[in-house]
């Protein structure tokens, strides 16, 4: 017999993937009719007798999806939508070294270990970005409370829809078990992972930070780990809850990330 606890995260799970498709398929639309538009413009400048570059704008490769839908298929995180116009970082890290990634909050200090040998696209990305303060003067845009159990931090945007102009492989996805007969895997908590549009390797720079063990499938690249006190910080912030009393949401308070950094350690 199923569980009202089983039932709900069953439900939970089922309408993130379904938030998923409605934002997958809104991306497709939307890089259609760019395609279509860039081809008129291209045959009027053709028939002109012009030479015309036509290029889609960051519009173009937007990902317009529910900024609270969740990026994961059973947690929560929402999809980092990036346009996929820019090369991925030339690597540049230590694949053998472990990375930390420190955040400066208005909730406090939290950071999270970084195993480069396992993870090297996704570390050498986040050293990449985080160099280029990429991340200075954002925020966690959206935290989850029932079901799934996550703080979702890394776009620009402060929406869902941000992204760093490119994608990065999914990594180390074997590294929590095989999924069970639901489809999904215990992401623990203290668990950093990549979010994604649901499709594979769609990672940008969003990611989510789980403060209690929450069922997913096994696609969201996991790549760091907290630390103890950084842990209890998130901790705090999923029990003050999300803005207006919701489940998923902007959370009540407010995570400002000031200044990033990734160290080797």
């Amino acid at each position: 017999m199923v569980s009202s606890d089983q039932r709900r995260r069953q439900l939970a799970r089922e309408k993130f993937e379904r938030q998923q498709q409605r934002r997958e398929d809104a991306r497709r639309r939307t890089r259609r009719l760019t395609v279509v538009i860039a081809s008129a413009v291209a045959v009027v400048a053709v028939i002109g007798g012009g030479t015309y570059l036509a290029t889609s704008g960051d519009d173009g490769k937007k990902d317009t999806a529910d900024a609270a839908a969740s990026q994961s298929p059973s947690a929560s995180p929402s999809p980092s939508a990036t346009e996929e116009s820019a090369p991925e970082p030339a690597m540049k890290i230590d694949k053998k070294a472990t990375y930390t990634m420190s955040l400066k909050t208005s909730q406090g200090d939290i950071a999270f270990a970084m195993d480069a040998a396992k993870t090297p696209h996704t570390t050498n990305s986040f050293k990449s970005l985080a160099d280029k303060k990429y991340f200075d003067g954002t925020k966690c845009h959206r935290l989850t409370t029932d079901g799934i159990f996550v703080l979702q931090c890394g776009d620009p945007k402060g929406d869902g829809t941000g992204g760093p102009g490119y994608t990065i492989p999914d990594e180390n996805l074997t590294a929590l078990g095989k999924a069970g007969a639901d489809g999904t895997v215990t992401y623990p908590a203290g668990t950093v992972a990549m979010a994604n549009t649901g499709q594979p390797h769609t990672g940008g720079s969003q990611f989510f930070l789980v403060y209690k063990d929450s069922k997913l499938p096994p696609s969201y690249t996991p790549f760091g780990t907290m630390d103890k006190d950084s842990l209890k910080a998130v901790e705090a912030i999923g029990k003050a809850g999300v803005s207006g009393g919701a489940a998923d949401g902007a959370p009540k308070k407010a995570v400002n990330i000031t200044k990033a950094a990734v160290d080797k350690t």
